[in-house]
């Protein structure tokens, strides 16, 4: 009987196996080298394609097999509706570190590091030497962040309240961060041989929190146009960046067999407004078609969407995530200037079809940065907070401490991602929030405190944040141009951290348990009497009689009184609390 069951299993192997290489094979199929690229001309000589009239490529990409197909009309009909899983986080780390962490500069190093005079200009110069002998590829061979720990990290994380991580997967810089099957520059191949995303996952899974990946490659295009440039002036005007290399000039180097065009992209500035886009602090080319390179526009299309179906099918994310700022990757326009093809809804249908077949349901999401609502999608706000409750989709907040790259001279300080959270939760989003990593992977000291205090606020409070959804209104308090003063926009930092709230300002939201929550965006001074004015009969927002008002965190009885004019609340004579308080309407 050994002997035939082991036979069988034998054989069972070798079919598995044989099936294993088969799709394999045809995955890899897919891998197509870059097609040929007509030669170059002047910069700033034609105009780019008409986006409009573009009409949009179908890649027939093949997909995992299921009810969803790689159009919108399928994705809308077919997807369940948002997770509840989702509803119940509210609250999440946003993962942004990689390799460009290495310059100390803040956002968008890589790109940066080719524009003279630029603070990444200045940094690379004085860590790695100039652009033309020692550009983006060198800081990933050097890049070793030997202090990353995820099952460390991801403890400190969920010990400060975060249910769910966001882990970039690939920035613009154009390097995957696992062990991609359609990028060699990736960090198995190039720099710290490790696979960073199997790593987050598998840590995130032993810790029971959800992730997600997030992907930022679909602009990278034209956002490496500064690598094919050069100095404009000093003893190196004129002489190339590193992104002019070529295959063949890799041979005997220790980059020998990478092809810097699949790192840098190709040379697209000869579309008008490419060049200039490139010398921007932000700005993308105008709208349009690079209608000179279709083949090698289908091909990044393919490639693109080929890397992003690769993590799904090896990391199985509870969500991904896109970059950009219009509807969608390959629009032609904004962000996904270039190209119209399908490639987000061929990603999108893929990755649910293998939910359902993993998991039995479709319990994931997709990111679609800044789309407008359409099932199937989630969305994002990024710096700041709308104004008014948000019910037409699920979003997210989200928010750098300092910026989305570790530079010096962050400020640090729990109040500002408490009370950012507060203000997404009460118009009935989430808040994802990034604190920069150093460029070895740690998390410095500041950071830690931070995450601490944030901690012990929200294991006071989570029963108001977990699981809520917006009250009738968000809040209440002092009007600036006739609308209630909010946190202020951008990345977390001084302005934030030093704005003041006063004892008039509230925030609310509904538990799960139906009880009202009232934010006090402060903490009132002891034996104070605050007055909610939208609990007041008169105001008719709360059409219950309340039976109970309690303080969270403290177990005596609290002195209230409700009129026309508001909710009065007395506050106990010590108040041991840090940044705001919450009270529990019952």
């Amino acid at each position: 009987m050994k002997i035939i069951s082991s036979f069988i299993a034998l054989s069972c192997f070798f079919v598995l196996n044989g099936f294993a290489q088969k799709v394999e094979k045809n995955s890899r199929s897919l891998h197509k080298p870059i097609p040929a690229i007509p030669a170059r001309l002047s910069v700033d000589s034609i105009p780019l394609g008409d986006a409009k009239s573009f009409p949009e490529v179908q890649l027939n990409i093949p997909i995992a097999k299921g009810p969803f197909e790689p159009n919108w009309a399928s994705i809308e009909k077919n997807y369940p509706g948002e997770p509840e899983w989702l509803r119940d986080a509210k609250f999440g780390i946003w993962v942004h570190f990689g390799p460009q962490a290495s310059g100390e500069s803040g956002d968008w190093y890589a790109r940066k590091m080719y524009v003279q005079g630029s603070k990444a200009y200045i940094n690379h110069l004085k860590k790695y030497g100039h652009p033309s002998e020692a550009g983006y590829k060198e800081v990933l061979r050097d890049w070793d962040p030997k202090q990353l720990d995820p099952a460390k990290l991801t403890k400190i994380y969920q010990d400060a309240g975060a249910r769910f991580l966001m882990i970039q997967g690939v920035h613009h810089d154009n390097y995957d961060l696992w062990n991609s099957k359609y990028q060699p520059w990736n960090s198995v191949n190039v720099g710290p041989k490790r696979d960073i995303i199997g790593e987050w996952a598998k840590a995130s899974r032993a810790a029971g929190i959800r992730f997600g990946v997030t992907f930022h490659h679909e602009y990278t295009w034209w956002w490496w146009q500064t690598a094919f440039g050069s100095d404009k002036e000093g003893s190196k005007k004129g002489v190339p960046y590193d992104g002019n290399l070529t295959l063949k000039d890799g041979k005997g180097k220790w980059w020998e067999g990478l092809d810097p065009r699949l790192l840098y992209g190709i040379d697209l500035r000869e579309y008008k407004g490419v060049e200039a886009a490139a010398q921007s602090p932000w700005s993308p080319p105008s709208p349009g078609i690079f209608s000179r390179h279709l083949a090698y526009d289908k091909w990044y299309a393919t490639n693109w969407a080929m890397r992003m179906m690769d993590v799904v099918q090896h990391y199985d994310p509870d969500f991904i995530y896109t970059d950009g700022t219009v509807q969608g990757p390959f629009t032609g326009d904004g962000t996904g200037t270039g190209y119209k093809a399908n490639a987000m809804q061929s990603v999108i249908a893929d990755f649910y079809n293998r939910t359902l077949a993993k998991r039995g349901m479709v319990n994931t999401f997709s990111i679609v940065k800044f789309r407008s609502n359409t099932n199937g999608t989630v969305t994002t706000e990024e710096f700041g907070i709308p104004a008014n409750i948000k019910t037409d989709q699920p979003w997210i907040a989200e928010a750098p401490v300092g910026d989305w790259f570790y530079a010096p001279g962050f400020t640090y300080d729990s109040g500002m991602m408490i009370k950012y959270i507060t203000e997404a939760i009460a118009r009935d989003g989430n808040a994802a929030i990034c604190i920069s990593l150093l460029p070895d992977g740690s998390l410095n000291e500041e950071s830690q405190k931070m995450l601490k205090e944030v901690g012990v606020w929200m294991r006071r409070n989570g029963e108001a944040v977990y699981g809520s959804h917006a009250w009738v209104i968000p809040g209440e308090g002092e009007q600036h141009n006739g609308k209630l003063r909010m946190l202020p926009g951008g990345a977390l930092g001084r302005n934030q951290a030093e704005f003041k709230f006063n004892e008039e300002d509230f925030r609310f939201t509904v538990g799960k348990n139906k009880s009202l929550y009232v934010f006090s965006m402060v903490v009132p001074k002891a034996g104070a009497v605050i007055n909610v004015k939208s609990l007041g009969t008169e105001a008719k927002l709360f059409d219950r009689s309340i039976s109970n008002v309690r303080l969270l965190g403290y177990d005596g009885q609290l002195k209230w009184k409700r009129s026309a004019e508001g909710l009065s609340i007395t506050c106990p004579d010590e108040m041991p609390f840090a940044t705001s308080v919450v009270f529990k309407i019952d």
